[in-house]
């Protein structure tokens, strides 16, 4: 069974990326040897603003403390409005957080591009700091 959330451990992270925007970035960290924590998953879509917002529930009920979606923003080419479905769709996992007892800080999104190694790696530390300073949320079920 996984630990409650804002355990004292290293946070649990699991990462939204796009193919053809984010993940290159994030793989460049990954074969750049970039130091950030061994917790963070990644899950490769094809565009941020495709994501259900039920998702973000889901991996938080499984034990993720956080979601980060690395989101197209301007660079996506499969709609023109991404930013602002990818906007809304974080705004409806935040009402669906609020109403399981997340906290909506638990989830995050910011526009990476596809050589955005380093900015890839100071949103996990950042974001991995937030999130085992937030209280601790038992785990669903638990």
């Amino acid at each position: 069974m996984p630990a409650a959330h804002g355990s004292p451990s290293t946070p649990r992270i699991l990462v939204l990326s796009t193919n053809s925007v984010s993940d290159p970035g994030v793989d460049l960290a990954g074969s750049a040897h970039m130091d950030y924590s061994v917790t963070v998953r990644v899950i490769a879509l094809p565009c941020s603003s495709g994501i259900n917002p039920r998702w973000v529930i889901h991996a938080l009920d499984r034990g993720f403390d956080g979601v980060f979606i690395a989101a197209d923003g301007g660079d996506c080419s499969r709609v023109p409005n991404c930013t602002e479905r990818t906007s809304k769709l974080v705004t409806q996992a935040q009402e669906l957080m609020r109403a399981k007892g997340y906290a909506p800080a638990r989830v995050r999104t910011a526009a990476l591009c596809s050589v955005c190694s380093e900015p890839f790696v100071s949103h996990m530390r950042k974001f991995g700091k937030e999130l085992s300073e937030l209280p601790p949320t038992a785990t669903p079920g638990g």
